[in-house]
């Protein structure tokens, strides 16, 4: 039986914030993703231009870099908009947030290619179909793109899901108790690094394993019309 010497509750603490600054971020960068895919398909310039700047910004940076930039960056920022209220007190954006929104402006721009991908493979013909029977854009865009668009790009967004669950070790850096700093700090207390490290590694890999499963079941789900369709 391995001694966690008291410290197996808090790697469990540290996998539940793991999960949910991965499922923070994920939200966030499923809007990102699906507004930066719409924004690089519109006829307007300037939001292609806004979109093409954002992917390859962020795409361009290290993760970590980017990470780093959000925490100490909004720190500044939520200042001197802090000032402009007569506020003179430093506000600082805690690492939590600062970590969903760093990862989900990472995700949201790798997620907007697989979308603007997925909305380019549907058919044109099944769009001027909906719009000749009457269909708005929007109505469109709800009932004939947006679940075509979740079947085809699912298994993309599941690949940068798992990514994103292995990114969120990098907000250790700024102070956010997640599994990876709680493991290090397990180890400075007890000077056992291979055991802490190795369930850390463990709860990583059980977690990319559930979360496997779950993409799974979510693409056979988003397929099961088109299965029957084709039996």
């Amino acid at each position: 039986m391995i001694d966690f010497q008291g410290f197996g509750n808090q790697l469990l603490l540290g996998a539940a914030v793991t999960l949910a600054l991965a499922f923070g971020a994920l939200t966030v960068g499923l809007v990102l993703g699906l507004a930066g895919a719409a924004a690089k398909l519109s006829h307007f310039v300037v939001l292609r231009t806004i979109a093409g700047t954002y992917t390859t910004v962020v795409r361009g940076l290290p993760e970590l870099l980017v990470v780093l930039v959000i925490y100490f960056g909004s720190s500044g920022l939520l200042t001197a908009l802090a000032g402009w209220f007569g506020h003179d007190e430093f506000v600082e954006m805690g690492p939590f947030t600062a970590g969903v929104i760093a990862l989900g402006l990472t995700f949201g721009a790798y997620a907007t290619e697989v979308f603007r991908g997925a909305i380019l493979a549907i058919p044109k013909g099944q769009i001027e179909a909906a719009q000749a029977h009457g269909m708005g854009r929007a109505l469109t865009f709800r009932r004939i793109v947006l679940p075509q668009v979740w079947r085809i790009a699912l298994p993309g967004l599941g690949n940068l899901f798992l990514v994103l669950l292995k990114d969120t070790s990098l907000v250790s850096v700024i102070g956010l108790d997640e599994l990876m700093r709680k493991s290090t700090i397990a180890v400075g207390f007890t000077r056992e690094p291979f055991t802490f490290y190795l369930a850390a590694a463990f709860l990583y890999l059980l977690m990319t394993v559930l979360a496997m499963a779950l993409i799974g079941r979510a693409e056979r789900s988003a397929s099961k019309g088109l299965r029957q369709a084709g039996a």
